[in-house]
């Protein structure tokens, strides 16, 4: 479900508790997301505002963010009319998608001044504006738009705001009965398309809702029929719970396998649902890392494409090299007809394209027929064999040690790859950052090596049931990092057996099995057998830990380890408190 007009009620309904709060930090994590550090009543809280198109929302979060080093320019511009303010006022404009944020602050001169954000959620069209409520002028906004994209309405700074097109749609929560009956009557159109049609804020899982309340399309119905009186029963039913603030946030999968959420009740969904205590923990489970992960796609894509090429690359290099290797298995055969020959000069003549002769160093001195050249003298033949066999002799030693730097290859190549299957954009810098020094990819920021070299990696940290950090690396900088520099001798460190995946440290020498166990999950959770059961994950302490010489960043070596099996639970995982630190913090 489109978050649609009755969930944005539902939120601003939500947010009220946010009015008279202290907006203590302004934070953009990226193009399209603001958050609010704030001080309610209730204490402190995070507050989110995205203008992402393809999952725009506002609600309270639990998520941790990571930050650029410079902040944008809207996001400075937030800070300086914005931060330590208060919040007076969270309001939706009509059933629309439109949320106004009023904002009380002191400005330089010490006076009171106010400021309006307003943020639209309208798909590719969002937008969170800062606006001067005093002459309506825009003081800036996370999208531009120009006259060359629009030539309805222009978001720019010092120009006047417009409200976004009318629709001229019904207000669903103002329609009375008879109005709704004589629209129904009239339009012969589906109850799910008058619905979206006819009333503002309603989405078509809303509106296919009210219509299977009021039995549209259930056996024994007429087909395109609308039955009017059974439709303004259930719209009333369902618009006096929104009226009256009466939300139940669930989500569920309806009857096409497609993940939705909604604030009403869905008796729609024949599998099981579920509920939430507020609209935030609705959307922040149903959104997750939606957002993230398809900007990360983006991001990531042209990696991803380097990455597979290289693996195919060296995966074909494996086979050619598996195919040099049994053909140089037989240089013995070929110094043996290289001697055959020799001993049998007197029974060859220039010409001849073969010869059986019986190879004497076969037990049962068996008849064995050697392919000659028909250009060369016998003689020649057989000096032929043994260049063969010397060729082969010394290459065996190569192949061996290609075979061994080609299967390491792949390996580092597995392990990046699974990497970036998880990582967030901070992550994914990183490991752009080691192909550039590793010499995979050319360095095209204008980084000096030398600040990257001092520069410390992102570090994801979750804390046990028990208060104990557990350090995870997601990437091979900061397993590197976690691994040899951070954890002391005495900490325990976790990694899948045998299975591409993260390095994860518990921080303590004494620990109880509950701290295990989720150590454990997150190694098993973070590696290529994410979606495995009983995966095998091995632990020891980090002084059994090493990195051989030369070998590429993240591979390491171990002894003394204990085994034990989890199935990664993403339940679990998501209900370990965790942070985010790194060198910009």
């Amino acid at each position: 479900m489109a978050l649609d007009g009755i969930v944005t009620r539902a939120i601003v309904h939500e947010l009220q508790a946010c009015r008279g709060a202290r907006i203590n930090k302004i934070y953009q994590p990226n193009d399209r997301d603001i958050v609010f550090h704030i001080r309610t009543q209730q204490g402190n809280a995070k507050l989110l505002l995205s203008a992402n198109p393809t999952y725009p929302r506002v609600h309270l979060t639990q998520e941790t963010f990571l930050n650029p080093a410079e902040a944008p320019m809207f996001c400075m511009i937030l800070r300086k009319h914005c931060e330590s303010g208060i919040i007076e006022d969270i309001q939706q404009v009509g059933m629309e998608r439109i949320i106004h944020m009023t904002i009380r602050q002191r400005d330089e001169l010490g006076d009171i001044s106010s400021k309006k954000i307003i943020v639209e959620l309208m798909g590719r069209h969002s937008n969170i504006i800062l606006l001067d409520p005093a002459n309506d002028t825009i003081l800036d906004g996370i999208n531009h738009v120009t006259p060359a994209i629009s030539s309805y309405r222009v978001v720019m700074p010092g120009f006047s705001y417009t409200n976004p097109p009318e629709q001229h749609k019904r207000n669903p929560l103002e329609t009375g009965q008879e109005a709704f009956r004589e629209s129904c009557l009239v339009n012969e159109e589906s109850a799910v398309s008058w619905l979206v049609g006819e009333f503002s804020g309603l989405s078509p899982l809303a509106a296919q809702e009210i219509a299977h309340r009021a039995g549209e399309g259930h056996p024994g119905g007429n087909e395109g029929e609308k039955d009017c009186g059974s439709l303004w029963r259930a719209f009333d039913e369902v618009m006096e719970q929104v009226r009256s603030h009466q939300y139940t946030p669930i989500t569920g999968v309806n009857a096409k396998g497609k993940s939705v959420f909604s604030v009403i009740p869905l008796t729609l969904l024949a599998d099981e649902t579920r509920t939430y205590e507020s609209v935030s923990q609705c959307m922040e489970d149903y959104y997750g890392d939606k957002a993230q992960r398809d900007t990360v796609k983006q991001k990531v894509s042209d990696l991803l494409r380097f990455l597979q090429n290289e693996r195919t690359k060296n995966i074909k290099k494996l086979d050619n090299l598996n195919k040099d290797l049994e053909e140089a298995g037989d240089a013995d055969r070929y110094r043996i007809f290289g001697e055959l020959l020799f001993a049998s000069l007197h029974q060859i003549q220039k010409g001849d394209r073969e010869v059986q002769l019986i190879n004497f160093y076969d037990e049962e001195q068996a008849t064995v027929t050697i392919p000659l050249d028909p250009l060369l003298t016998p003689s020649d033949n057989a000096q032929r064999y043994f260049k063969k066999y010397n060729k082969y002799k010394n290459s065996l030693a190569v192949i061996n040690e290609q075979l061994i730097k080609t299967r390491e290859e792949i390996h580092y190549i597995e392990n990046l790859l699974q990497q970036l299957s998880h990582a967030s954009l901070n992550d994914i810098d990183e490991i752009r950052d080691e192909l550039v020094q590793q010499g995979y990819l050319r360095d095209r920021s204008r980084k000096t090596k030398k600040k990257k070299k001092t520069d410390k990696p992102t570090l994801h940290v979750y804390t046990s049931s028990e208060g104990i950090e557990l350090y995870v690396g997601k990437n091979n900088l900061q397993n590197e990092y976690v691994t040899n520099r951070l954890a002391s001798s005495n900490d325990t460190w976790l990694h899948t057996k045998d299975i591409p995946g993260s390095h994860v440290v518990i921080r303590s020498s004494e620990y109880g099995d509950a701290t295990l166990q989720e150590a454990a999950q997150l190694a098993a959770y973070y590696s290529q057998a994410k979606e495995s059961s009983s995966v095998p994950v091995d632990y020891t302490l980090i002084r059994h830990v090493r990195k051989p010489n030369g070998a590429k960043p993240g591979f390491v070596i171990y002894d003394n380890q204990k085994t034990l099996f989890v199935t990664p639970n993403e339940q679990l995982i998501k209900a370990i408190p965790n942070s985010v630190k790194n060198n910009r913090n």
